[in-house]
């Protein structure tokens, strides 16, 4: 680290996925473009190494955006840090260019965002999970100060960390089926193929993948290619796959305007949002994949074989261990009849529940000003609205689709949100120096 952790930081962030990488990557080129209002900053991640969705790193699997939209070109057109740079670097760029394609695989995408940590990985500490967040109780009063406790998760004790900011990108919680628990036989989505690995592909001859979105149609996609022997059950709450929006109009909703057309909208204005446009993200599928697996069903229609099969307007109401088997209880629709199917894995592609970070900013929660539904309020830099007393900036990266739209927890906006993050921390950090004098250590 070239700052001490004793130091008080401008700027802490909470968790190091591509949302707080993309910021460190902004405030790494402000202090080159702008050393006069160098920002200090460090990145907590309890991870022991960085790594984005590796359990679905699938074979074949693309990216839903576009390579333009990475960590840093819609902010900086020129940033070294773009994916046409690491393509450069990795001296594939006129390969790339040559294979016509705007989706590069999603394991290209990773270790794209592997190269980009690795530059940036001096202001970040692995191994590092944020417990809790307060007020320092020894800050002047006019530079208050946030305490947060850090846990080394390699059992080596625990630390304090100062900062003046924090930015909170603790990333998406999995979502399990109600009264459905993980254990070696039944898995989410996200630990996908660390669970598989586990396994003897031999002992797999019967699995079922439960959800209607991307991630459950490419497992499906995944274990009917390499189970040729298996039986694979494609368990969908709806009529067959939901197909994703991707035309160019629809496209509109993950533009920068349309954060300002959802933030500063009306109520009506942002039912009608989701009513509409719902489909371009959640609980949708790509044609193509849609397509591939309607095409091997039907290849084995033609063959007299029943290998994969599509349980629709079904949903899991239950698991349940007999013996070495997971028997699996399925309800097409309320109040139908339960039916069991017995398998030897179970995945849950059940989608993810929305970061909340209530948890980690203990007393601090009670001066977070909140909306009529409980939900916190958002500026529109990405700073919840606290009380008076609370001067120090908190800011979310995820968890701000109700005040900032459908983009607020996707890639296709990071790099634009993280420029606005650092232009909100700078603009208030020379508010309150007009305000008083800067001390420089704490305690003044």
């Amino acid at each position: 680290m070239s700052e001490s952790e004793h130091d008080i930081h401008d700027v802490v962030g909470v968790g190091f996925g591509p949302s707080n990488l993309s910021l460190a990557i902004a405030l790494e080129e402000q202090r080159t473009e702008a050393p006069e209002s160098r920002i200090s900053s460090l990145f907590l991640e309890r991870q022991a190494a960085f790594g984005w969705h590796r359990n679905m790193l699938l074979p074949s699997t693309t990216m839903q955006i576009s390579f333009l939209k990475d960590l840093a070109t819609f902010r900086n057109p020129t940033s070294s840090f773009s994916f046409i740079a690491f393509l450069h670097a990795s001296g594939r760029l006129l390969q790339f260019v040559n294979n016509q394609d705007f989706f590069p695989t999603r394991k290209e995408f990773h270790q794209y965002l592997d190269w980009a940590q690795a530059r940036v990985a001096h202001r970040v500490s692995y191994g590092s999970e944020v417990r809790s967040i307060r007020l320092a109780p020894d800050a002047a009063p006019e530079r208050p100060v946030l305490e947060l406790e850090v846990a080394d998760t390699a059992g080596r004790g625990s630390r304090t960390v100062l900062a003046r900011n924090v930015v909170i990108s603790t990333g998406l919680v999995p979502s399990m089926p109600e009264g459905v628990s993980r254990d070696e036989r039944v898995w989410h989505s996200s630990e996908f193929l660390e669970k598989y690995r586990t396994m003897d592909p031999r002992e797999l001859r019967r699995v079922a993948v439960a959800g209607a979105g991307q991630s459950a149609a490419e497992i499906v996609r995944f274990l009917y290619d390499e189970l040729p022997h298996a039986q694979v059950h494609a368990i969908v709450p709806a009529y067959g796959y939901p197909i994703s929006d991707d035309s160019p109009f629809a496209n509109q909703v993950f533009n920068p305007e349309a954060v300002d057309d959802y933030y500063f909208g009306s109520d009506r204005t942002r039912d009608t949002f989701w009513r509409y446009h719902r489909n371009t993200n959640y609980s949708v599928v790509d044609e193509d994949v849609i397509k591939g697996l309607y095409q091997r069903w039907y290849d084995d229609e033609i063959q007299g074989v029943k290998r994969l099969e599509f349980i629709n307007l079904t949903r899991v109401a239950g698991v349940k261990r007999v013996g070495t088997e997971t028997r699996v209880s399925l309800q097409e629709g309320p109040g139908a009849e339960i039916r069991d199917l017995n398998v030897d894995a179970l995945v849950c592609a059940t989608g993810y529940a929305a970061m909340n970070p209530s948890g980690l900013l203990g007393e601090l929660d009670r001066l977070c000003l909140r909306d009529e539904s409980g939900r916190y309020r958002m500026e529109r830099d990405y700073r919840i609205a606290t009380a008076p007393e609370l001067r120090c900036g908190i800011y979310l990266q995820g968890g701000t689709e109700h005040s900032h739209g459908l983009a607020s927890s996707l890639l296709s906006n990071i790099a634009l949100r993280s420029g606005e993050i650092i232009d909100s921390i700078v603009a208030r950090r020379a508010d309150q120096d007009a305000q008083g004098p800067v001390l420089a250590e704490f305690g003044g």
